[in-house]
């Protein structure tokens, strides 16, 4: 972990800052490394976070066998795994209304007509919801105020540019500088 700031006091408040966040969030094992550049004079916080990598995504035929009954015209869903049962019931719930849902007990699930184009539907995504979890500890990082935000994550990196200003392009820089570094594992 770097913070960088002219005020070494101001950089250790932000690192117990950090610290605290990711212990807060239980994120300290999901992150490889973390760089923070914070100027008080020049109101700015460029923050760039390396994730870890994750599991794959979790497709709904990876955790539920679907079945399309020609006969009832219903597409019978058993779930292999009940650890993801929150999850599919939530994804359904996005596509169909409750009432459409029938739920003759725990493991098994009905759907009226033929849903088989279920399988492919993502049930978990373990990167996304880590990177939300970050962005969320971003949040809580970045000095209140600061409602200028400019986005520069990557695919393993989260990165935000902060101010109550206009973003100066040096800040810009920095950041990718600060992306640069953790692609390259400096």
């Amino acid at each position: 972990m770097l913070v960088e700031c002219y005020d070494e006091k101001g950089a250790e408040v932000y690192e117990i800052i950090i610290k605290q966040i990711f212990q807060d969030l239980v994120l300290g094992s999901s992150v490889d490394d973390l760089k923070a550049y914070v100027n008080p004079d020049d109101p700015v916080f460029v923050l760039a976070i390396k994730m870890r990598k994750t599991s794959n995504a979790i497709a709904f035929e990876d955790v539920a066998t679907l079945s399309y009954v020609k006969a009832e015209d219903i597409t019978r869903i058993i779930v292999d795994d009940e650890n993801y049962l929150p999850n599919i019931l939530k994804q359904l719930w996005a596509r169909f209304s409750r009432d459409e849902i029938y739920q003759p007990n725990r493991y098994q699930l009905e759907i009226n007509g033929d849903q088989s184009g279920l399988k492919t539907l993502i049930i978990d995504d373990p990167h996304s919801n880590l990177q939300r979890r970050i962005y969320d500890a971003i949040f809580r990082i970045l000095p209140e105020g600061f409602k200028i935000i400019k986005d520069m994550s990557t695919e393993d990196i989260v990165a935000v540019v902060a101010t109550d200003e206009l973003i100066k392009d040096a800040w810009i820089e920095k950041a990718n500088e600060y992306i640069d570094e953790l692609n390259n594992g400096k």
